[in-house]
């Protein structure tokens, strides 16, 4: 559903209209296609390509298949998620942790639940590169939770030493706010949108109300206002608009 209000413009995606899969061992509930969920109007925004909230059985996972030209970013949300790729990184990213793997070139990973007894939640986020063709490359950082309460903390960025590097004009945040705190966010960059994601809680952007799992995008405007409702988690994807040579 597409809003304008001002020079502002939205898209507005609810969390029950995401396309959703079941194998049993993946519960995966995706904001844009993929896979055998098909929307036209829903492929992507700007050069955000792929959201998928993904929950994992106990000692399963995805085994070891290829990507290129892509950056995929990973945020595990509970539990742990063990990784391994064709570089030879063998890693456990952990909540509170970010994970991004630039494919460029070419590149053959696999995310397997590392714990046995409990499940592993995460989010999938893929986005266009700016640059095709570059060495894969891997990284991840742990982050404090109270690094991002009432405000916004940057964990990916082009040109921010304090978080993991992506190959393209893109800012990833996470926010964890208190019921009542208003906070602004300034879009980085001219020709930039921002996509905010609830991960958990109530809050208003200006003045659409978003529940768990809500997304919002907002284009064409410089900054918005985010209020919490109630105790609340948010994701903000800061992305070029424009999506170059693909």
């Amino acid at each position: 559903m597409y809003q304008k209000g001002n020079d502002m413009k939205t898209i507005l995606h609810k969390a029950d209209t995401r396309g959703h899969a079941n194998f049993g061992w993946l519960n995966s509930f995706h904001t844009f296609s993929f896979g055998q969920y098909h929307n036209p109007e829903r492929v992507h925004f700007g050069t955000l390509r792929v959201l998928n909230d993904d929950t994992v059985a106990p000692g399963m996972g995805f085994g070891k298949h290829p990507h290129d030209n892509m950056e995929i970013v990973s945020i595990p949300l509970s539990g742990d998620l063990h990784h391994n790729d064709s570089t030879g990184r063998d890693k456990i990213i952990r909540q509170g942790d970010v994970q991004i793997m630039s494919a460029g070139s070419g590149i053959a990973h696999s995310e397997m639940n590392a714990n046995k007894d409990k499940e592993v939640k995460f989010l999938q986020i893929w986005v266009f590169p700016k640059e095709k063709n570059i060495e894969p490359r891997y990284d991840q950082q742990s982050f404090k939770h109270e690094d991002r309460l009432n405000r916004i903390l940057t964990v990916v960025a082009p040109d921010d030493e304090q978080a993991i590097w992506i190959n393209q004009d893109a800012w990833f945040s996470l926010s964890d706010l208190t019921k009542d705190t208003s906070i602004d966010y300034t879009i980085h960059k001219e020709g930039n949108g921002v996509y905010v994601f609830v991960l958990k809680g109530k809050v208003t952007v200006n003045e659409q109300i978003l529940e768990t799992r809500d997304g919002l995008g907002v284009y064409e405007t410089e900054k918005l206002t985010i209020k919490a409702d109630s105790d609340a988690e948010i994701l903000l994807i800061d992305i070029p608009m424009q999506i170059q040579g693909v």
